[in-house]
């Protein structure tokens, strides 16, 4: 298991790594991250969800999933208290606390989760699809309007804004996505639409780590690389969060198709390195990004070799 998924990351970090020299060097404009961040969320990670929901979404798949969603939620509002904790001690700055418990909480499940999960196990990505669900769910709750947005957390988050965070690409297109599943329309649409959607949702994982290194590349490396509570607060979320999953998933019963499902989704969860959402909004009203930049690089490089040691490691002693 070590083997493939580290050959996915080195496939991963020289996308990020030729994202990063193309913004360093000054051979994209100053905007490719923001156009590519809106192509990822309004185009190629709608068309993903949405394909992979026709494919895989039926009445059988749903009735057994119900489980998947309640572990995940369960998951989330247990990291949330704990991260929250763990940012107080690795931070003292107040808005900085606020930027390590998006990290913490909320990892890159979504671009690189998704582009790990799909090609290694696609087998059971519509599973993971479904996992992921409480995550954004909280994401567009409390995580972006109160961690990201407000400035010191006492602003008044309106229902009315909350629900229009809930109206993004990616979740309208699972609804879509889930209707023509469920009634089979979608498998009769034209190959050309299919197609279109299909090839749409493979640019994602490519796209998705070439905006990885396009962002990491617009901040000051040299700086963020001296910032030791960076590294503590990376190494969190790379070893410490991964192996506590780890060691519970230990206890459980492991001996059917559903366990086996659930334990993945949730190793790929707790490993996957800061979110880069904890840049992307922040930035876009105007506020320093300087140290969530170094954790999202700080993490991102070093989860080249924490991923696939922890699915190697479950795979060892768990499955």
């Amino acid at each position: 298991m070590f083997i493939p998924i580290f050959n996915q990351m080195i496939f991963l970090f020289t996308l990020i790594a030729i994202g990063f020299i193309l913004m360093k060097w000054k051979l994209l404009p100053d905007n490719a991250g923001k156009i590519i961040s809106k192509l990822e969320n309004m185009l190629f990670v709608p068309a993903l969800v949405m394909y992979t929901f026709i494919q895989h979404c039926n009445v059988q798949t749903l009735s057994s999933v119900w489980r998947l969603l309640l572990l995940a939620f369960a998951m989330v509002l247990v990291l949330i208290p704990i991260s929250l904790m763990v940012a107080k001690v690795c931070f003292k700055e107040k808005y900085l606390q606020k930027i390590a418990t998006y990290g913490l909480a909320f990892s890159n499940f979504g671009f690189m989760g998704n582009a790990i999960m799909n090609a290694i196990f696609p087998e059971i990505f519509f599973e993971y699809t479904i996992f992921t669900l409480p995550f954004w769910f909280m994401i567009y709750l409390w995580g972006v309007p109160v961690l990201l947005i407000s400035n010191d957390g006492n602003e008044k988050v309106t229902l009315l804004s909350r629900l229009k965070a809930f109206l993004n690409p990616m979740l309208v297109a699972m609804f879509i996505g889930l209707i023509l599943g469920l009634t089979g329309l979608g498998l009769k649409l034209p190959s050309g639409i299919l197609s279109v959607i299909k090839v749409s949702g493979d640019c994602m994982s490519p796209l998705a780590m070439l905006l990885t290194g396009i962002t990491i590349g617009q901040t000051n490396v040299l700086a963020l690389i001296k910032k030791w509570r960076i590294y503590l607060t990376s190494a969190i979320r790379l070893l410490v969060y991964p192996l506590a999953v780890l060691l519970i998933l230990m206890l459980l019963p492991q001996n059917d198709f559903f366990t086996l499902t659930f334990f993945r989704c949730a190793i790929c969860m707790a490993s996957m390195p800061m979110g880069l959402n904890a840049i992307v909004v922040p930035a876009a009203y105007g506020k320093d990004t300087t140290d969530a930049a170094g954790l999202a690089l700080i993490s991102h490089l070093f989860s080249i070799g924490t991923i696939p040691l922890m699915f190697m490691l479950l795979e060892l002693f768990v499955v």
